[in-house]
């Protein structure tokens, strides 16, 4: 994304201050955003908002001064890999579909061709009209990207379908779109995350501490590099990722079920989840009472997931260990027949189970061996990522 340029036009709309946001967390992400501005956007944010975050100056008109430089409107627009209009206007939305130019967003949309995408925000009596409704269809008609909007309380007081979509939303589909020519193009990619739940009755389960922040993270990654990702994932308190296919499961025999249908057609299998090894063989039908000092559940063993899918796919899986952590990863990485392995030692108190950062080690099937240092998890991801752009190549 270091290499990704994206211009972000701003209208006029209460909810421009979002945009801030959206800029600042996409330069975070290593994209470099260059903000334009019209008049009405103005004078709900200051220029300078963004120019104090971005260090970079924001364009706000067609007529700027300059002495033999570039046109501003051609030069954003041959400079950039996608166009952002957020939050995009009843009239900007018109004058895109259009094909007016008469500011500095609408010039440089005229005059950009490359992928385009609109958040539109307004009252929803602006938005549902018929003369919005066409222009948007428009837009989709030409491979514009059309985010929200949401339904919910507007700036009016009201409440209805007009309220732009979260920041975190729109960020996502752009970074979908910004990598759409990634190296995982034209890929599809199955990942599981999340640790299963196998029930002991209706209110019970054996399960795992896993968050499932790192299979969203390599979803997340595998997006962003041009991946089509099919996310099978047990429950957990994260939001899916924007532009990703989410498979909801709870059990170890659901996760089996839906991962096999999922990698028919997919070029890697990316096992990130905590499948329990073990679950209750008899599910109580009812609550279990306290009526007695003890209580022995029978367990029997689950269905191995990446041992049971055959097919012609690059397989990764991964390997929480408490001891032992390298030979005990090499076991499995031939056990289970896979291209590659992520170790990781879940005793470590700064990684792991719940935390945003991972240690880990990555190993091949040809005895090769990568000991990366402590990481964000969507830095672990790229890194494993990179790895299997290799084999996919």
């Amino acid at each position: 994304m270091e290499q990704r340029t994206l211009l972000l036009g701003v209208t006029g709309s209460i909810a421009a201050y979002k945009a801030v946001e959206i800029a600042r967390d996409l330069e975070r992400r290593g994209v470099h955003v260059r903000v334009l501005m019209t008049e009405a956007a103005t004078r709900f944010i200051a220029p300078l908002t963004f120019e104090a975050l971005l260090k970079r100056p924001v364009t706000t008109s067609l007529w700027e001064s300059r002495q033999s430089g570039p046109i501003p409107h051609i030069a954003l627009s041959e400079s950039a890999d996608a166009l952002l209009v957020a939050p995009a206007s009843a009239d900007i939305i018109a004058k895109l579909a259009g094909g007016m130019a008469d500011d500095i967003v609408s010039c440089t949309a005229l005059a950009f061709n490359g992928p385009l995408l609109v958040a539109p925000a307004m009252h929803a009596n602006m938005y549902e009209h018929v003369a919005t409704q066409a222009n948007l269809a428009t837009l989709r008609g030409r491979g514009a990207v059309i985010i929200g909007p949401e339904t919910g309380e507007l700036a009016s007081g009201g409440h209805g379908a007009g309220r732009m979509s979260e920041p975190a939303t729109i960020v996502g589909w752009t970074m979908k779109t910004l990598g759409r020519k990634g190296d995982f193009a034209g890929r599809t990619v199955v990942v599981t995350a999340g640790g299963t739940q196998e029930p002991i009755d209706p209110v019970r389960c054996v399960t795992n501490h896993s968050s499932g922040k790192m299979g969203y993270a390599i979803a997340e990654a595998c997006r962003d590099r041009g991946a089509d990702v099919i996310l099978v994932t047990a429950p957990t308190g994260l939001q899916p990722p924007v532009g990703v296919e989410t498979v909801n499961v709870v059990t170890a025999q659901q996760m089996y079920e839906a991962t096999r249908a999922a990698v028919r057609e997919a070029h890697a299998l990316i096992m990130a989840a905590a499948v329990a090894d073990y679950r209750p063989s008899n599910p109580a039908a009812d609550k279990i009472k306290k009526e007695r000092e003890t209580l022995v559940i029978p367990l029997e063993r689950t269905v191995d997931i990446l041992k049971s899918i055959e097919g012609d796919f690059i397989r990764v899986g991964f390997a929480a260990e408490s001891s032992s952590l390298e030979h005990n990863a090499r076991a499995k990485l031939a056990e289970k027949h896979l291209d590659l392995i992520a170790a990781n030692d879940i005793t470590a108190s700064d990684a792991g189970f719940g935390s945003d950062n991972n240690r880990v080690t990555i190993m091949d099937r040809d005895g090769g061996i990568d000991r990366l240092p402590l990481l964000s998890k969507r830095e672990v991801a790229d890194r494993l990522l990179d790895r299997v752009a290799k084999l996919l190549s």
